[in-house]
């Protein structure tokens, strides 16, 4: 027999070639192979995965990797709940890209915002892109900008972080070319030769890059589910006397923890008290959308306030706004900037001002915000059991690890099966803690982060033992 032992649905069982290799693409071929003669037809429901597997004697993982490659071929669609569909002819969503790696795996590492699916949305979004042509948009091409960002680009910035800083004036903001270039710029203008950063105990890569690149030396801070904790940052600015604290606030990059307002106004205090200078990166802020004070309301004339657009509507448009203490900081910073990174692009520095004034970036943050909570849901569903942690509207989560499993042996566990992740190790000052980030938001739709994290909650509840049975 060809093809298949059966074309009905859930009887479907693909006929393999003797000594198949990798055997997941050899059931994708297979899959392919019998939508082309009409063994199965558009809408067709495929077997559940499990049952497949149990009909071909092979492991789940390899039937659900199958399933992966068969949507990224388009071949497929995974509807949360319901199962796997043949693909009708013109469903596949324009524009759309797999989530996959060169390597093929499956990639839960990166962190930026989800697609929403809003055709109108991103239409509307392209159009004001486009609008821009017509408004002098040769000039964003073929001249030179204002470093720190024009009069309207800072007043764009403080009317997008006005629910959050309602004092700011455009005076003493900056645009930045991202929140990397602000970091670097605030580094080169504020670090001590003699003394050191204290930063949080997990701490964004990106930082720890810079601080070594600058030969900063860190100090780790404690933390808690509740972040950072502030008797210990007392502790550590007595013994090491930091000229710096770098810290994120809210939805912490791996964590996701939020410092409540007690702790925020107690770090305030004692960067007061030992005269700390803040970097307070808030990467996350407009997702988190929460009621609590920044450290720059808190302490306003020692915190610099790193808003990037990346993480909120973003990455590749590379803006960031600074919100500075005074205008004197504010000059000062437009000239490390200048030193440093020149300036922010005048292009996506337009496009975000024009957004912001249209309401398209507001509305575009809805609906990221509401695609993060339903990827969020579904990681909670799955993961839930096992520890995940996962702040209101955060597309990133953290999973402590148990059943003696090791991060390393975990990671290289799910990359066996095509799935890639980000140990602790990218992210700890001192002793990395058994535990892994997952990129909520890098999977093209849901119903293959849904297939990827059930491979993740299946390994985590499984001992490394067990796990190694694998294949």
């Amino acid at each position: 027999m060809t093809g298949s032992e059966a074309s009905t649905g859930n009887d479907w069982v693909p006929q393999l070639p003797k000594g198949a290799a990798p055997l997941y693409l050899a059931i994708a071929d297979a899959i392919e192979a019998d939508i082309g003669r009409g063994a199965l037809p558009p809408g067709m429901r495929l077997p559940p995965q499990r049952a497949l597997a149990e009909r071909l004697g092979i492991d789940f993982t390899t039937v659900s990797r199958a399933y992966a490659e068969a949507r990224r071929r388009g071949l497929v669609e995974g509807r949360v709940g319901m199962g796997t569909f043949v693909q009708r002819p013109g469903n596949k969503p324009a524009g759309s890209t797999p989530s996959l790696t060169t390597s093929g795996l499956v990639d839960l590492t990166m962190n930026f915002p989800p697609r929403t699916g809003d055709g109108q949305l991103s239409a509307r979004l392209w159009a004001e892109v486009a609008d821009l042509e017509r408004s002098g948009g040769m000039d964003l091409l073929l001249r030179y900008q204002e470093v720190g960002g024009t009069r309207a680009d800072r007043e764009a910035g403080t009317a997008w972080l006005g629910d959050m800083l309602p004092d700011l004036g455009a005076d003493r903001l900056i645009v930045a070319p991202g929140a990397q270039g602000a970091l670097l710029a605030l580094l080169t203008l504020l670090k001590d030769p003699l003394r050191p950063v204290a930063v949080e105990a997990l701490c964004y890569p990106g930082f720890r890059a810079l601080a070594s690149h600058t030969a900063t030396p860190l100090v780790p801070v404690a933390m808690d589910e509740h972040g950072l904790i502030p008797d210990d940052l007392a502790a550590q600015c007595a013994r090491h006397r930091p000229a710096l604290l770098y810290c994120t606030p809210n939805l912490h990059n791996p964590t996701t923890a939020t410092i409540p307002l007690d702790r925020r106004e107690a770090i305030a205090e004692i960067a007061r008290k030992h005269d700390v200078i803040i970097l307070e990166d808030d990467a996350y802020g407009k997702l988190a959308s929460n009621d609590l004070s920044p450290l720059a309301v808190l302490a306003p004339e020692r915190t610099y306030h790193i808003a990037s657009l990346s993480k909120s509507l973003a990455p590749a448009l590379r803006i960031a706004y600074v919100a500075c203490p005074d205008p004197r900081s504010a000059a000062r910073l437009m000239g490390a900037v200048r030193a440093t990174t020149s300036m922010a692009s005048p292009l996506g520095a337009a496009i975000a001002t024009r957004w912001i004034a249209t309401g398209l970036a507001n509305q575009s943050l809805a609906a990221i915000r509401a695609e993060a909570d339903a990827r969020r849901a579904i990681a909670l569903c799955l993961l839930g059991q096992d520890g995940v942690q996962s702040g209101p509207y955060a597309y990133h989560a953290w999973l402590p690890l148990a059943h003696g499993w090791s991060r390393s042996d975990f990671a290289s566990r799910l990359r066996h099966v095509g799935i890639g992740v980000v140990t602790s190790d990218a992210f700890a000052i001192g002793p990395a803690p058994e535990a892994i980030r997952i990129g909520l938001a890098a999977s093209v739709d849901r119903a293959m982060l849904e297939t990827s994290l059930r491979e993740v909650a299946d390994l985590a509840c499984q001992s490394p033992t067990l796990g190694s049975l694998i294949v």
